[in-house]
């Protein structure tokens, strides 16, 4: 598995991978045993349907309200799964080659990866509790009300349940690239070129970043390096 260190500043970085494209970074198939193993059974058919929606690439036009709050939504765990992915990914791996900046020695590249895994694993341990609180709350309290209406979901349990199980699977990516995963190092040359993007405009940089991506095989760094860049502005 290929993990990128990426630049996104003179002194800032990012970890990242590229979709798999094979549905690895969908949750593995469970049966649907108690609580936790049906909210998994769910979240794999949620994410099946968001990375439906990402390579048509395209919204529906001319359709009904449910239809288009369905497609937001789908948009908004799309997002999730570009967030997590790696995380999600390093979970099935025993290895891994962090890709970095030609000027990086491959002990700061190191120190950098335990470090971005540790903060990872923390605030996902964080959020899973407060999610966790959120869900058996609403999953409790508002349950009953839903049950009232046939046809109609519990939105807010399905919403938290979706975030507890997307945080409890990247603490395990974390925990798994920390202590489970061998490590080596690749120098690649046009990471190295990221560093000088932040100073130019917005125009150039795109084409700049995009040309890089070309080079690397990279088709959705573009997208991330945009999100991350607007984020660390």
């Amino acid at each position: 598995m290929d993990v990128y260190v990426i630049p996104i500043g003179r002194d800032r970085y990012e970890l990242y991978c590229e979709p798999a494209g094979d549905g690895e970074s969908a949750a593995d198939a469970v049966p649907a045993t108690g609580v936790f193993g049906r909210l998994r059974q769910r979240f794999s058919a949620t994410l099946r349907a968001a990375e439906e929606r990402q390579h048509r690439n395209a919204v529906d036009t001319g359709v009904g309200t449910y239809r288009r709050i369905q497609d937001r939504a789908l948009g908004w765990v799309a997002q999730r799964i570009a967030e997590q992915r790696l995380l999600w990914n390093l979970r099935r791996h025993t290895a891994a080659v962090a890709v970095h900046p030609q000027d990086m020695a491959f002990e700061q590249v190191m120190a950098l990866v335990r470090r971005t895994l540790q903060r990872d694993y923390d605030r996902h341990r964080r959020w899973m509790i407060v999610d966790g609180t959120a869900f058996v709350v609403t999953f409790i309290l508002l349950g009953p009300f839903f049950l009232l209406v046939p046809g109609v979901a519990n939105l807010p349990a399905a919403y938290f349940g979706f975030r507890v199980v997307g945080h409890w699977l990247s603490m395990r990516g974390a925990v798994q690239g920390l202590g489970r995963v061998s490590w080596s190092g690749r120098p690649c040359p046009p990471l190295t070129e990221l560093r000088d993007v932040f100073t130019m405009e917005s125009p150039a940089r795109a084409a700049r970043v995009h040309d890089i991506a070309v080079r690397l095989r990279l088709p959705h760094l573009s997208t991330f390096f945009e999100r991350v860049a607007v984020r660390h502005a």
